[in-house]
C-alpha cells in the first residue's frame, strides 16, 4: 500500500508557475493521497477551484475536502448575478478505496498581531483499505509558533490515540438506521507539521529519545515513519525557501504511524525531483 502526503503550496511550483497536472502526475501512483494549502477563490492562482481540479485529473479517487479557514472576498458577476467569492484554504484526502467516514478537525490556535496565523486543521478518514479500515490524516500545522504547533500537536494525539474511546465519527449508528462504522485503531498521520525533527513540538509527537535504548515504542506517543526507517538523513528535506533559492532546506513534513502499525512500515521516501510547490511529496509504503 503506498501512502504519499505533499504540501501543494495553492498549485504554485518552483518555477512560479501554476499547474495542477504536475503535480497529478506527481502522486497518480498512490493508493492513498493527503494534500495540503489546497485553495478555493484564491487571487494568487487566478482565483482556481483546486478541489474540483484535482478531482478531475484524479477521477477514480473518493475524496474529502475540509476548509477550516473559508472567508468572504468580494460580490463578483456572474451572468448578471451577484455572486459571492470567498478564500477557501485547507487540505484533502484522496483514495482509491471508499472513504467511510470522516471528521474535519480544527486545531487550537491564538490571536496573533503582526505575522498570520489562519484557522488549521485536519481532515480524518477512515477508509476501506484491503488489509482493513484505516485511518488516515491530512494535517497542517501553524507555520510561525512552536508553542501553539505543540498544542496543536496534543490535540492531533488525543483525537488519535483516543479514537476508539471516543467512538470515532459516529456511534449508536442503528437509531439513524445506519451500519457501524469501524473502529479503526490504526492510524497514518501525513502533512506538513512546519516542525524539525527533534524540535520541542516534534519530541511532543514521538516522546524523548533514551540514551541507551532511542525511542521504544509506546502506547502514548506516534512513531516517526522516516525515523524508524532509518530514512531520514541530514541532507534530507522536504522544503525549500522559495524559487529558485536552493540554499535554505527543511524537514517540515512528515508520516507518523501508531505502535501497532510499526511493524508494516517498508519503506519512506522524499520525491525531490517533484517541481509542483516550494515543498516536496513524502511516500509512505506499508506492507
Amino acid at each position: 500500500m503506498k501512502l504519499v502526503s505533499y504540501n501543494i503550496q495553492y498549485g504554485i511550483g518552483l518555477d512560479g508557475l501554476y499547474s495542477l497536472d504536475r503535480i497529478a502526475d506527481s502522486v497518480a501512483e498512490a493508493d492513498i493521497i493527503a494534500l495540503q494549502e489546497v485553495t478555493r477563490g484564491f487571487s494568487r492562482n487566478n482565483y482556481a477551484d483546486m478541489v474540483e481540479g484535482i478531482k478531475t485529473l484524479l477521477p477514480h479517487a473518493f475524496s474529502s475536502f475540509a476548509a477550516p479557514c473559508d472567508l468572504f472576498i468580494d460580490m463578483v458577476d456572474v451572468d448578471g448575478q451577484p455572486t459571492e467569492r470567498r478564500l477557501q484554504f485547507g487540505n484533502m484526502i484522496l483514495s482509491r478505496w471508499p472513504i467511510l467516514a470522516v471528521r474535519h478537525l480544527l486545531l487550537p490556535r491564538n490571536r496573533t498581531f503582526e505575522k498570520l496565523n489562519l484557522q488549521r486543521g485536519a481532515v480524518e478518514a477512515v477508509i476501506a483499505t484491503p488489509s482493513g479500515p484505516l485511518r488516515v490524516y491530512s494535517v497542517h500545522l501553524d507555520h510561525v509558533s512552536p508553542d501553539e504547533r505543540i498544542e496543536q500537536v496534543r490535540f492531533l494525539k488525543a483525537r488519535a490515540l483516543n479514537f476508539v474511546a471516543e467512538g470515532g465519527s459516529l456511534t449508536g449508528a442503528s437509531e439513524f438506521g445506519l451500519a457501524d462504522m469501524p473502529l479503526a485503531e490504526d492510524f497514518v498521520m501525513m502533512g506538513d507539521f512546519n516542525m524539525v525533527p527533534e524540535s520541542p513540538e516534534y519530541v511532543e509527537m514521538v516522546g524523548r529519545t533514551d540514551s541507551y535504548y532511542r525511542r521504544a515504542l509506546r502506547a502514548n506517543h506516534a512513531v516517526d515513519a522516516s525515523a524508524r526507517l532509518g530514512a531520514t538523513t541530514p541532507e534530507s528535506y522536504t522544503w525549500v525557501k522559495s524559487p529558485g533559492d536552493g540554499t535554505e532546506k527543511m524537514y517540515l513534513d512528515h508520516c507518523f504511524v501508531n505502535p501497532q502499525l510499526a511493524p508494516r512500515l517498508k519503506s519512506v521516501q522524499v520525491d525531490n525531483q517533484a517541481l509542483g510547490s516550494d515543498h516536496f511529496p513524502v511516500w509512505l509504503e506499508l506492507a
